[in-house]
């Protein structure tokens, strides 16, 4: 994965007020911080850091945050948590998380599914159980994607992690082999349903008083 250069500025205020006039000027509040350092105050241009993200295909982007405080000076980074508006889904806050690129470190990186299960073509119906993938591998070496044939797939068929092919330098960190997708019959999903609304139906009744 190529690093994505982004600019931004050192800041120096804080505070909610402090972080809305930044934001009235098309400017985002935002942290540095990585195991061993220092937490710095950042702020980047709106318009920057949403080019950057529509650059990045997959969901992990790989920075090259350019610093800007007098003098210039770049640090590798990842974005840990992008904080957005409820409503509005407008950007509020980056945590920016600094890597070393010579160390692994954990991400999660989209599920693709390709082709056409054949149980699916026989009325099978397609379940995604996990969307996302945590794994552990270098930073320049994060794919895009982790794809996934589903082609030779019939009914009752499942996709373990443990099963999915990877790139030698790229590991599963946790030892454990859940399940990623799953082909059922609609049988077995229309029999889940009356359990569900029973359950919740269950739950809503009030407790007798007294």
């Amino acid at each position: 994965m190529e690093s994505i250069e982004l600019k931004t500025n050192i800041r120096t205020s804080v505070g909610n007020s402090k972080a809305r006039s930044l934001r009235r000027e098309k400017q985002i509040p935002a942290v540095l911080y990585g195991p061993g350092k220092k937490t710095v105050l950042l702020s980047v241009n709106l318009s920057d850091l949403e080019q950057a993200l529509k650059k990045s295909k997959g969901r992990q982007a790989l920075l090259n945050l350019v610093i800007q405080n007098g003098e210039t000076y770049t640090k590798p980074a990842i974005i840990k948590e992008l904080q957005t508006h409820p409503v509005e889904r407008s950007i509020l806050h980056v945590d920016f998380y600094e890597i070393d690129m010579n160390r692994k470190i954990k991400v999660k990186v989209p599920v693709v599914i390709t082709g056409k299960s054949k149980g699916v073509e026989l009325g099978g119906i397609l379940q995604i159980i996990r969307r996302e993938l945590e794994v552990l591998c270098l930073p320049i070496e994060i794919p895009e994607s982790i794809e996934i044939d589903i082609s030779d797939l019939d009914v009752g068929d499942s996709v373990h992690v443990k099963s999915i092919p990877f790139k030698d330098n790229i590991e599963i960190p946790a030892d454990v082999d859940f399940t990623v997708l799953t082909i059922v019959s609609p049988k077995a999903v229309e029999e889940a349903v009356p359990e569900e609304v029973e359950e919740e139906t269950k739950e809503e009744v009030p407790e007798p008083k007294g």
